[in-house]
């Protein structure tokens, strides 16, 4: 009979084979993109000679498989080579950014999995009532737009009024306070993105649980409406919430590039933004690589979570 053990091996191999797919569209994706690397390095004017030697240093003048099996086995080793726009090694421009993207990350998740969970219990306490209303009626519209009009929206309404600065530039020896001040319409944006999604499906979980039959009798025992969420209701519905939060926290890692651009936040969002415009592929596949490890092991978590909080899913292993 299954184990947890199995299931998360099982999670892991699938999460392997997907990365290994992901590694080759990455790379494939970027082969595709038009233009020539060593002609915009050397510029319009540099003579053939020139390019030619350019492209024999940078491994261009090789075939794109065997410069993809290069580029899978130093990822393996932990080596994504170096940076074609300024000769550093990857991994050094990815320590450097990686912490401010976590910071960012973290900041929004704990603005918005509290709010979420708050307003979408607070929605299923009171449905159909004007605050229920209310509450959707705002998730919908956040949902609707994309985050950078809402990272623009919000420059306009607060940036512009002199309250919160436009542009988050922080630094490593920046006290905790000013990078809070300073991170507060990035982090804002996301938490909108976000928190109406965690919302509506955590007041959808606990409106399908109510109509169960055990909360039926905890009705017919007098218990308040409160009490009947809070202990009945919400733990039962621990595996969507879980499942939710998680995916949309795998989305605050991988989905910070538009606000951090907007927001001219040095991240690995826009490291990528400025890669991609210097065609410094190595550094975008490196990036690419790392947001899809990152949601993947989000992804396992998340079934991992689910089913241990879940008795149901628990007994079946």
């Amino acid at each position: 009979m299954p184990t947890i053990y199995t299931m998360i091996g099982q999670r892991l191999l699938f999460g392997v084979v997907a990365l290994f797919v992901i590694s080759v569209c990455v790379f494939g994706a970027t082969e595709l993109l038009p233009g020539d690397l060593a002609q915009s390095m050397l510029g319009q004017y540099a003579t053939e000679e020139a390019l030619t030697a350019l492209r024999a240093e940078l491994g261009l003048d090789q075939p794109a498989i065997l410069r993809y099996w290069r580029w899978l086995t130093g990822a393996l080793q932990g080596d994504f080579g170096v940076s074609m726009a300024n000769g550093r090694p990857i991994t050094d421009l990815i320590a450097l950014r990686l912490p401010n993207t976590l910071f960012l990350a973290l900041y929004a998740a704990f603005i918005a999995v509290p709010l979420a969970l708050l307003l979408g219990v607070t929605s299923a306490l009171y449905r159909n009532s004007v605050f229920d209303r209310a509450a959707n009626s705002a998730a919908l519209t956040a949902i609707s737009f994309p985050e950078f009009f809402i990272a623009y929206a919000l420059i306009y309404l607060l940036a512009q009024t002199g309250y919160f600065p436009s542009m988050a530039r922080v630094e490593p020896s920046m006290e905790l306070g000013e990078k809070l001040y300073r991170t507060f319409l990035p982090a804002i944006a996301l938490t909108l993105v976000i928190t109406a999604h965690m919302m509506r499906m955590t007041r959808a979980a606990i409106i399908n649980l109510l109509a169960s039959p055990y909360i039926e009798m905890a009705r017919l025992k007098g218990l308040s409406p409160t009490r009947i969420i809070v202990k009945h209701a919400l733990p039962n519905a621990l595996a969507p919430i879980i499942t939710v939060v998680a995916l949309n926290l795998a989305y605050l890692i991988t989905g910070v590039v538009v606000v951090e651009a907007v927001f001219v936040y040095p991240g690995l969002g826009q490291l990528m933004v400025d890669s991609v415009s210097k065609r410094d592929f190595p550094v975008v596949q490196a990036i690419a690589l790392l947001f899809a490890a990152a949601y993947i092991l989000l992804n396992l978590c998340a079934d991992v979570l689910s089913t241990l909080s879940n008795p149901r899913l628990r007994h079946r292993l």
